[in-house]
């Protein structure tokens, strides 16, 4: 463990944490990271790694979006139990399951959103909830089942599919979807968490550091979207769901 090692895993977990307080995707960066300056170690334990790092950002992030935001509780927290339940039975499945099978239909689904966004400019701007209280829930706790299965079973981008969620079915604005994302993604992955922690799936010299510069970029994140707005997420959304769409596209192609 040498201190270029350590100074390397810091900058890309401060990268992360702006990037996934903004409009996650923050394991895009960091999980690659991992497994690229750290290849002697078992993949287990680097995704243990990274979720012991990142979970302090999120956490952060929830907590300043809730302080200037607001977070709907009613509609979040039926889907993050929902997604919570679903993650245990996607990363079930994931056993039994070919998860190329469902690469290329994520893909797909990815370059609708994408293209979507970019045509009808306004989309994300303004926060217009358009659905009831009822609504909300029974919305949410179909999105969480669908995104949370996704996430145990494949994973990357599942912040971004949340924003999307918030966005595309309840009307909430680019920031107030991400604000509502964080706060079900503290949820999922301290489940995440727990269970790599009962496995021993940590390595703390690497990820107290990482929290550390995590947390520190997730206040810089949390801030800088909260001043611009939603357009500023927009942009934000844009680039991250681009780069998602590169990184299984290539997964896509090395495996045909």
């Amino acid at each position: 463990m040498t201190p270029e090692l350590i100074l390397a895993l810091c900058g890309f977990a401060f990268l992360a944490g702006f990037v996934d307080s903004v409009v996650g995707g923050g394991g895009l960066i960091q999980v690659p990271a991992l497994l690229v300056l750290l290849p002697g170690y078992p993949v287990a334990t680097l995704f243990g790694t990274n979720k012991a790092a990142s979970i302090w950002g999120t956490a952060v992030a929830a907590w300043g979006y809730a302080r200037h935001i607001g977070t709907p509780w009613r509609s979040v927290l039926p889907m993050a139990l929902a997604a919570l339940v679903f993650g245990f039975i996607g990363a079930a499945a994931l056993s039994h399951l070919d998860n190329a099978l469902l690469k290329p239909i994520i893909l797909g689904v990815l370059v609708l959103v994408l293209g979507y966004t970019l045509w009808k400019k306004d989309f994300g701007k303004l926060h217009a909830p358009r659905l009831s209280t009822l609504q909300q829930i029974l919305v949410g706790v179909i999105a969480g089942s669908s995104i949370g299965f996704y996430d145990g079973f494949l994973g990357p981008g599942t912040g971004s599919f949340l924003v999307l969620a918030f966005v595309g079915l309840f009307g909430f604005s680019f920031l107030h979807a991400s604000a509502s994302a964080k706060a079900v993604n503290v949820i999922t992955n301290f489940a995440a968490l727990a269970y790599f922690l009962s496995h021993g799936s940590v390595l703390w010299q690497f990820a107290i550091p990482m929290a550390a510069c995590n947390v520190a970029g997730s206040l810089v994140g949390t801030r800088m979207a909260i001043r611009r707005g939603a357009g500023f997420v927009r942009g934000m959304f844009i680039v991250v769901v681009g780069l998602l769409i590169l990184r299984l596209g290539w997964d896509v192609w090395r495996q045909t």
